[in-house]
């Protein structure tokens, strides 16, 4: 393989990482309100949250991107394929962002929302400046894992027209008859950039302190 050939998955690779950093960021903002509408007092935000979590777990991602891709031209939107692509994986894994905050809520020591609670703090003020900074803090590593998964599941975007990194080493493949250089290059990108994020997430997790800094 030349390093031409190899410079292109290069290129494709942004567009990977593009697509899947805006997905994890939009997904988790979006995690963070279902979970906290199923974990809501009020049944129907918690009803609309657990219906949201069951379909986006339980349909696959394929089906779900293809779904939307063809839905939103039907409203009376017509975003480009990128977007399209953005929003189906956004909308997948906040399903599962979701769910792992939800472990992480529950884990909320209950003395601190009893001591804000004599503080006068409102439940919105608990939810913001307490609850969510722990959830966050005790589901890193499981939203680390996500993070990876829809790094790999990116790679499932080309059916909506988007040309990514496996995208671009399929077609490379056609047309210089060498599967087999251009999907290990592949592999290997993909490996250096999940390896990167999932570095990256340690060293996050090891700078969290509980208390004073020594």
């Amino acid at each position: 393989m030349s390093f031409k050939l190899f410079m292109l998955l290069v290129q494709a690779c942004g567009w990977t990482l593009v697509i899947s950093s805006a997905s994890i960021v939009a997904g988790l903002a979006l995690g963070t309100v279902v979970s906290a509408a199923m974990q809501s007092s009020h049944r129907a935000l918690s009803l609309a949250g657990r219906t949201f979590v069951s379909f986006f777990r339980g349909a696959p991602l394929l089906v779900q991107l293809l779904l939307i891709y063809n839905l939103l031209p039907m409203l009376g939107l017509n975003v480009p394929s990128m977007v399209a692509a953005i929003v189906g994986l956004s909308l997948c894994t906040a399903a599962y962002q979701a769910e792992n905050l939800r472990g992480g809520f529950a884990s909320v020591p209950r003395g601190l929302l009893e001591a804000a609670d004599m503080l006068g703090m409102t439940p919105f003020q608990q939810f913001w400046r307490i609850r969510a900074p722990i959830a966050l803090r005790m589901t890193l590593p499981a939203l680390t894992n996500e993070a990876i998964m829809i790094l790999k599941a990116s790679s499932l975007v080309s059916v909506v027209g988007v040309i990514e990194l496996t995208r671009m080493a399929q077609d490379l493949s056609a047309s210089t008859f060498q599967p087999l250089p251009l999907f290990a290059a592949a592999a290997l990108l993909y490996l250096v950039i999940n390896s990167a994020v999932a570095l990256g997430a340690r060293r996050l997790e090891g700078s969290f302190r509980w208390g004073v800094k020594a």
